[in-house]
């Protein structure tokens, strides 16, 4: 065999690799939405109904119209949603839907092929395709106070209405559930986030999170102040709020909750879940160049 034949046996075996692993996961893909130009994808998540998409794209619906790949629609309730991670789960009256098979985003790598899925049109599915650039990034850096924590970023461009399509390995496994296209990179929800995400949904149909009533965001500290680069400085203290009951005064660098470091808001929100309700914690501020000790307890945050 020649070397050109030889490399274009190559490129086709991969090319209908792409093509197998497009089809098998195109079975758990469906449209959300209605109007031609408000469509996004779901990502069947369980054979009894349930279907997982992003937040953004059925915003403050309840009941939202779901297409299949066969052409026939139904109209999904709305179990939960979780605007932090940007997910919503969704249920219709179904018991042979075609799941999505699962993977482990904490295992990925730099340069992991990867695969996105979408179908906001409900008629024949689109693919994109790229690699893992960074598998544990925060677009907080990108957007300031806003954004993802610990999300994939990857170069497969995410066009109109992927938003809440999978985003699978090269075994068709789900990885991660798109959510945005910005700078030239794909952002994604890693599937571990999601599996956590729905627990909760299906058990809650909420997320728990604790709340301080607090706003605040990172400071640079001097070098060797409190043995760490940054801290959160508060600019406003709501009343009748934990962190008010508790003595917290605007001015304060907020440094360490109950012995862990803060130095973003992104690590606050992580260590205030649902297991810091109700639940007195200690609180280490700066307060001038002087480290105070606070004891809090955060109340439960009212949902959106």
């Amino acid at each position: 065999m020649s070397k050109t034949a030889s490399s274009s046996a190559i490129l086709e075996s991969v090319s209908d690799a792409i093509v197998d692993v497009t089809e098998r996961v195109s079975r758990s893909v469906v449209r959300v939405g209605a109007g031609r130009w408000r469509g996004g994808t779901g990502t069947v998540w369980s054979k009894d109904g349930h279907i997982v998409t992003s937040n953004h794209v059925i915003g403050d619906m309840r009941e939202v119209e779901v297409g299949f790949s066969d052409g026939t629609k139904q109209v999904a309730k709305v179990v939960g949603r979780d605007p932090y991670s940007d997910l919503a789960l969704l249920k219709v009256d179904s018991n042979n839907l075609t799941p999505v098979e699962t993977g482990n985003s904490d295992n990925l790598k730099v340069g992991q092929f990867v695969l996105a899925v979408a179908n906001p049109f409900g008629r024949q599915p689109s693919a994109t395709s790229g690699i893992i650039t960074n598998p544990t990034f925060s677009t907080r850096r990108w957007w300031g106070g806003g954004g993802l924590d610990k999300v994939l970023v990857t170069d497969a461009r995410l066009n109109p209405g992927y938003s809440g399509g999978p985003l699978v390995d090269a075994r068709g496994r789900l990885v991660g559930i798109n959510a945005a296209y910005a700078n030239n990179r794909g952002i994604s929800v890693p599937v571990n986030t999601i599996k956590t995400v729905v627990d909760k949904l299906l058990q809650d149909g909420k997320i728990k999170r604790a709340y301080m009533g607090i706003t605040a965001e990172t400071i640079r500290l001097p070098d060797n102040l409190v043995g760490q680069p940054a801290g959160l400085i508060i600019y406003g203290v709501d009343q009748d709020s934990a962190a008010k009951k508790a003595g917290v005064a605007i001015g304060d660098v907020i440094v360490k909750l109950d012995g862990k470091p803060v130095e973003t808001l992104a690590d606050l929100r992580g260590l205030l879940d649902d297991g810091a309700i109700g639940k007195q914690v200690r609180l280490s501020v700066l307060r001038g160049e002087k480290l105070t000790e606070l004891t809090i307890t955060p109340t439960e945050a009212e949902q959106d």
